[in-house]
């Protein structure tokens, strides 16, 4: 029939890691989901079998007919329901059967289905001149079959209620006639048995017929059972009154269950001419229930994509992923449900900076942002929809690859960490430049030194197979790796230090900052306790430290005010437009200091608006390297303030 739905099983080439992959990214939710829209069996079993793909054709045809409902839902377009009860053990029986025949009670819905199916192929032949609304359903409608001659063979016997009618047959139309002459006759002499059983004082005027067995009998007392000519049919258990049925009405009984057998033979005739009829067809009638099972599944993903807000990205067949506010599609409709939204991330992963080393403070929403990709990718490669913008590009990966602790299940550390290694041997011996590594608090588990050490190794050997990663860390040696090395690049789950409170924002370019003085302060450990730790590990490392989330929290400013300026009108307040222009004038004072002050290395140097303090240690026309510690940073000279 050519319905090409996701209905295959696992496919060997493609590696999904671990087992328990779908559980962890809470896709067993989603699935689950588009369960409950579901109208139908049919659907509901090829919810039960979706599966991720990396056929690029087959991913772009999944999420094309997806959007294509899609669109039929928004714009509320009268679609044909596609349900109908599954007929498909029955026609198998039958088609296994050659002496079987459908029953009365399934034709109708066997009819209906029909009827559906053939409204479905319609509504997509309806087309303009100009193009095809929905060219891929189009083509999934092309590809089906629509049995007219079936439809009228069983409207012409069936009335609305799905029973056989009288016409169906000349033969069935003159015993139904028969059948009410002889019901007419069993009434008839049933009331002049009883008058002339009353008249002749053999049974009370208020004595009425009986029902017995079948049989319409009259109550008589035991010793006038013989004055009325019938058959006794039963008795009362004392013996006192026996049931007679009159010998007229059992003639007439008599003739109306003979009329009841050709009846029921005549029927069985018509049935199983229908399925005479049927037979041929029975193979391409099953395939059907496929068809109508598919437009329901594909029906239910659409709606959850219009509750979720998604749509079909830009898909590529390469590994990459340039997302604009993505969002985690479960945490979005929990948080709107208190009327309230996920925050979308910027996720880039490019062949030039293929993997993203994510750092901040905890609970800054790290493994948020790492959930979020692992959920989005492996949707997008079970061919649906995902809540991003329209113009991100999207890409396909062979293997996803995920290492992320049950912070609500954790073991002793170094169980974490031998589970956490044996998962690195494994990323090691499987990956390549088609696979997406998703880390969460790489290196973590063990000695610190160690543990950087050795997830610093590891990543160099990722970067050089070319795969691709998100990996969230708190090592300093990795965020400097980072920095060097082409290929890996920093990232920053922001946090307002001021408030402490995390932005749920990932911002590409820089490393976070753990913050730990800062929240140490911020919570009330003594000041005292705060400046010993501080000498310990030395002001040259809290400034590193505090640095990145530094250099992004003023970007973030500056664009904040860009935007003010922007959004400012006419008709604002002066005082408004007066802050903005000093804001501007501000930058530009920044921007005219003399380059004079900072020209060789050796100079201690702050960014403006920062407190750290760096060493320039490289010149490079308009830029300096900084040092800060281990940390190295490019910046714009013109945003240099030389320290005395």
């Amino acid at each position: 029939m050519g319905l090409e739905v996701n209905l295959v099983p696992y496919i060997f080439e493609m590696m999904i890691y671990p087992e328990s992959f779908e559980h962890k990214i809470n896709f067993n939710t989603v699935r689950d989901l588009i369960f409950e829209n579901c109208l139908g069996k049919l659907g509901q079993e090829q919810v039960a079998a979706i599966y991720f793909s990396s056929d690029y054709k087959m991913i772009t045809k999944w999420l094309q007919q997806t959007a294509e409902f899609l669109q039929i839902l928004q714009n509320k377009v009268d679609f044909p329901t596609p349900y109908c009860s599954d007929m498909r053990t029955t026609l198998t029986q039958i088609a296994n059967d050659d002496i079987a025949w459908l029953a009365e009670k399934e034709i109708l819905p066997l009819v209906e289905a029909l009827e559906t199916i053939g409204q479905i192929v319609d509504f997509f032949n309806t087309t303009d001149s100009v193009r095809v609304k929905y060219p891929e359903l189009k083509k999934l409608s092309d590809s089906i079959s629509t049995f007219p001659t079936i439809i009228e063979k069983a409207n012409s016997i069936l009335d609305k209620s799905g029973q056989i009618k009288d016409n169906a047959s000349k033969l069935l139309n003159e015993v139904r006639k028969s059948k009410i002459g002889a019901a007419k006759d069993i009434t008839k002499n049933m009331h002049a048995a009883i008058r002339n059983a009353q008249a002749q004082g053999l049974i009370g005027q208020d004595v009425q017929a009986d029902m017995r067995g079948g049989y319409y009998l009259i109550p008589v007392t035991a010793s006038n059972k013989r004055k009325i000519k019938g058959i006794q049919r039963d008795g009362s258990g004392s013996g006192k009154t026996v049931y007679i049925e009159p010998e007229a009405v059992a003639e007439a009984s008599s003739r109306l269950r003979d009329l009841e057998n050709d009846e029921r033979r005549e029927i069985s005739r018509i049935l199983m001419e229908f399925t005479n009829l049927v037979r041929p067809d029975l193979s391409a009638i099953r395939d059907l229930y496929n068809f109508m099972g598919t437009m329901d599944f594909i029906r239910a993903k659409a709606m959850l994509a219009l509750r979720i807000r998604a749509c079909s990205p830009i898909l590529e067949n390469r590994p990459c992923m340039e997302w604009n506010q993505a969002k985690h599609p479960l945490l979005d409709i929990a948080l709107r449900q208190q009327r309230q939204e996920a925050q979308p991330l910027d996720i880039r992963l490019t062949p030039s900076n293929r993997i993203l080393i994510i750092s901040g403070v905890n609970a800054g929403g790290k493994s948020l942002c790492l959930k979020t990709a692992a959920l989005l990718q492996y949707m997008l490669q079970c061919g649906l929809l995902i809540p991003v913008d329209s113009h991100s590009k999207a890409g396909v990966f062979d293997h996803i690859f995920m290492d992320i602790g049950d912070g609500q299940n954790m073991e002793n550390s170094l169980s974490t960490y031998t589970a956490h290694l044996t998962n690195m041997k494994y990323f090691i011996e499987h990956c390549n430049s088609r696979t997406l590594l998703l880390i969460d608090e790489f290196g973590g588990g063990t000695e610190p030194q160690i543990g950087g050490a050795i997830a610093e190794t590891l990543l160099a050997e990722f970067n050089k197979k070319q795969s691709f990663g998100l990996i969230t860390t708190h090592f300093e040696n990795l965020k400097h790796f980072a920095y060097r090395t082409a290929g890996v690049i920093n990232g920053a789950m922001l946090y307002d230090s001021e408030n402490m409170i995390p932005l749920y924002k990932l911002s590409i370019g820089h490393p976070g900052s753990s913050l730990a003085i800062e929240v140490a302060r911020r919570i009330g450990l003594p000041e005292r306790l705060i400046s010993n730790a501080s000498k310990k590990i030395g002001e040259e490392f809290v400034n590193m430290d505090s640095l990145p989330q530094s250099i992004v929290r003023d970007k973030l400013y500056w664009e904040s005010q860009r935007k003010e300026i922007d959004t400012n009108t006419a008709s604002c307040q002066a005082e408004v437009r007066r802050k903005a222009v000093d804001d501007i004038e501000r930058v530009e004072q920044v921007k005219n200091i003399s380059l004079e002050h900072v020209t060789k290395m050796g100079d201690k140097v702050q960014v403006y608006g920062q407190t750290a303090v760096g060493t320039v240690v490289e010149i490079q026309g308009k830029y300096a390297i900084l040092s800060f510690g281990i940390m190295k940073s490019k910046v714009s000279i013109d945003r240099l303030i030389r320290v005395p």
